[in-house]
């Protein structure tokens, strides 16, 4: 079956015939208030997804092979890439090269929601080592911000 040509918006933050789906299974890595939609499966080798985090949720503190590409849709918040803290809000662009640490926090009183376009064929999430997270923690800023 081929993709659908259109997927109308049924609500922000929602589409015709895409399901919302956990984030990730629960215990397989720390994250808080997030789910995903998969909006187009195979857009030339790639795969559009949808995420929302929560007010005061976070994604999973990370890294991979593949680069990401990312556009806040709506709401505001903070991520990481790297070494750097960002402020996020509408229509802001993130790149995340490949092998970056990188987290997405939603702000306290707003949600975050962010389209991510990434390959289909991908490789698995890579979590910090408690070696990697004290690392991290040496810097007062990184510390205070990352959730793991």
């Amino acid at each position: 079956m081929s993709e659908p040509v259109l997927r109308k918006a049924t609500a922000p933050g929602h589409w015709q015939d895409v399901p919302v789906m956990h984030y990730k299974k629960e215990g397989e890595a720390p994250f808080q208030g997030v789910t995903r939609q998969v909006l187009f499966e195979d857009a030339g080798g790639a795969q559009w997804r949808y995420f929302e985090v929560d007010p005061a949720g976070h994604t999973t503190l990370e890294r991979h092979v593949h680069t990401h590409a990312v556009m806040i849709l709506h709401g505001r918040g903070r991520c990481l890439v790297g070494d750097r803290i960002w402020d996020v809000q509408e229509r802001d662009l993130v790149r995340v090269p490949a092998l970056t640490w990188h987290q997405f926090r939603a702000a306290q009183d707003a949600p975050l929601g962010f389209l991510c376009l990434v390959s289909r064929e991908r490789d698995r999430p890579q979590l910090p080592s408690e070696e990697q997270i004290g690392q991290m923690r040496a810097d007062p800023v990184l510390a205070a911000f990352i959730q793991v």
